[in-house]
C-alpha cells in the first residue's frame, strides 16, 4: 500500500486537476491519498480572516470566491445536471462552517491561533470532499476520512503542531484499515491533526507533506510518494542555474538539509516520521508520472560525486547581538533565546563568537526580534545589529565533512567570482556546509559553485 501526497501546486487549473484525477483513478486503487487545498484556496482563507477582522461585509465575498472556485472545477469535470447538484449540496455545509467562523472572528475582533487553525485547514477539507465526489461520478470507489475521525493526534501546538506518532499509528490502524480494499481510493486532508483535547492544530504552512509522512509511518506504507509539479530534487534551482540536473537518489539526511535550506520540494519535517520506519520517499512529477523523479532512502551513496546540490534561500536575516565575553558569561544565550521564544519567534540557527551572538531569523521576524531584545532589563548586550540584505547558500552531500577540499573549493569558486563570504558554518551537519553572501551576489555565487562542483 502506498501513501500518495498531492500538493496544492498540482491542484491548479481545471484541466490540470482533471488530469490528476484521471491519474488517481488509473493508478491509485488500494492506496491512501493525502491532499492539499486547491491552489490559491489557503491564501483566500488567510486573506479572508484579515478582511473579516476589519469588516464583516467582506465575508460573503470570501465565501463566494471559495464557492465559485470549487463549483467551477466541479462543473468543468462533471458537467451540469444531477451530479453537479449533488456536489454543490455536499459542499454547502462546509462553506457555511467557514462563513460562521469568519463572522465569529469579526465579532471577537481577535484572530487567536486556535481560530486561525480552525479556518486555515478548511481548504483541505473542501478538497477531499470535492475530489472524492468527482471520482464517484466516474464509477470509482472513493471516500474520505477526516484527521479528527482517523485519529491523527498532535501535541496541541497551534500553527506548528507535531504528530504523536505512537497514538496516531494505533488510531489509524483501527480507523483507516476498515476503509481500505484493493479497489478503494481513500482520501485524507493534509495540513492538520487534532490535539488530545480535540482542538484542530495545523502543521504549519506546507504541512501536508508532513501529514502524508505521518500517515505513511503510522500505516507502515510500502512507500510515500509526493506528487509535485516539478521533476524532483535538483542540483540547484533551475530558475537560477540553467544547467541544474535532476538528483535521482539522495539520503534522508540530504533531503532534510535541502528542505530546510530552500529547495522547496518538501516541508522541512517530512523526513522525520518515515526515517524512523525506513520508508522511502519518491518525488514524482504529475505532468510526467512515468519520469524517474527523485528517490529518498536510508542509503548514503557516496559513489562518484559527493556534492548533490547547491541550494539557497532568501528567507534569512541576521540579528547580531554584540556583547563582551559571550563565551564566558553563563546564561546569556538562554536569556536571549528564551525571550524570543516567548514572543513566538523561531530562531533558524545561532552562530557565536566571544564577542557576538548571530541569530539567523526569518526576515519577517527581524524587526520584532530587535524590539523584543531592546526591552530586556538589564540589557545583556552592548549593541544590536540588523542585517537583511543577505542570502543563505547550502552545499549538500553525505560525507562532505570527510572529503578533503570541499570547503576550500567553495572558497575558491566564490573568490574567483569576486564575492565575499559573510559567515560560514561547517560541522554541525554531516551533510551540509552553510555560508552567507550579500543578496546581490547570490546568483553569481550559486552559479560559480554549481559550475565548480558539477562540471564534468
Amino acid at each position: 500500500m502506498k501513501v500518495i501526497k498531492i500538493g496544492g501546486g498540482c491542484l491548479k487549473g481545471n484541466s490540470v486537476v482533471g488530469e490528476i484525477i484521471h491519474l488517481i483513478a488509473k493508478q491509485g486503487k488500494g492506496d491512501i491519498f493525502v491532499l492539499s487545498a486547491l491552489s490559491g484556496v489557503t491564501n483566500i482563507l488567510v486573506q479572508g480572516m484579515e478582511k473579516a477582522l476589519k469588516d464583516e461585509k467582506s465575508i460573503p465575498e470570501t465565501i463566494n470566491l471559495l464557492r465559485k472556485k470549487h463549483h467551477d472545477l466541479a462543473r468543468y469535470l462533471v458537467g451540469r445536471g444531477d451530479a453537479l447538484k449533488k456536489i454543490r449540496q455536499k459542499l454547502a455545509p462546509f462553506l457555511t462552517t467557514i462563513e460562521r467562523y469568519l463572522f465569529g472572528l469579526n465579532f471577537t475582533r481577535e484572530a487567536t491561533p486556535r481560530m486561525q487553525d480552525m479556518i486555515a485547514c478548511q481548504g483541505e477539507r473542501l478538497s477531499v470532499l470535492l475530489i472524492s465526489e468527482i471520482l464517484k461520478t466516474r464509477k470509482i470507489d472513493a471516500g474520505f476520512i477526516m484527521p479528527e475521525d482517523a485519529g491523527i493526534i498532535t501535541d496541541g501546538k497551534f500553527k506548528d503542531a507535531t504528530a504523536l506518532l505512537p497514538r496516531t499509528s494505533k488510531n489509524l490502524k483501527q480507523s483507516v484499515l476498515p476503509h481500505l480494499s484493493p479497489e478503494k481510493i481513500l482520501l485524507i486532508p493534509g495540513f492538520y491533526g487534532i490535539s488530545e483535547s480535540n482542538e484542530i492544530t495545523t502543521f504549519g504552512r506546507g504541512g501536508s507533506d508532513y501529514s502524508a509522512a505521518v500517515v505513511a509511518a503510522a500505516m507502515d506504507a510500502d512507500i510515500l510518494e509526493i506528487w509535485k509539479d516539478t521533476k524532483g530534487f535538483m542540483s540547484a534551482d533551475p530558475s537560477a542555474v540553467p544547467g541544474a540536473r535532476l538528483i535521482p537518489e539522495l539520503s534522508y539526511g540530504e533531503a532534510a538539509e535541502l528542505a530546510y535550506s530552500g529547495a522547496g520540494i518538501l516541508h522541512p519535517r517530512t523526513v522525520e516520521p518515515v526515517r524512523k520506519k525506513g520508508i522511502a520517499i519518491a518525488i514524482k512529477n504529475t505532468l510526467h508520472p512515468d519520469g524517474p523523479g527523485s528517490l529518498i532512502t536510508a542509503r548514503k551513496s557516496q559513489a562518484g560525486r559527493v556534492i548533490k546540490s547547491v541550494s539557497h534561500t532568501r528567507d534569512i536575516s541576521i540579528l547580531k547581538v554584540h556583547a563582551s565575553g559571550v563565551g564566558a558569561r553563563p546564561g546569556i544565550l538562554a536569556q536571549i533565546a528564551g525571550s524570543l521564544s516567548r514572543a513566538d519567534i523561531n530562531i533558524k540557527s545561532v552562530v557565536t563568537s566571544q564577542t557576538c551572538i548571530s541569530l539567523l531569523l526569518s526576515p519577517d521576524d527581524i524587526k520584532k526580534s530587535h524590539t523584543v531584545l531592546k526591552k530586556l532589563v538589564p540589557r545583556p548586550f552592548r549593541e544590536l545589529e540588523k542585517i537583511t540584505d543577505i542570502a543563505l547558500i547550502s552545499i549538500v552531500g553525505e560525507g562532505l565533512h570527510r572529503q578533503r577540499g570541499i570547503a576550500a573549493g567553495c572558497f575558491t569558486a566564490v573568490s574567483h567570482a569576486r564575492v565575499n563570504i559573510e559567515m560560514i558554518s561547517f560541522g554541525p551537519s554531516k551533510a551540509a556546509l552553510y555560508f552567507m553572501v550579500r543578496e546581490k551576489d547570490l546568483e553569481t555565487s550559486v552559479n560559480a559553485l554549481h559550475n565548480y562542483f558539477f562540471t564534468d
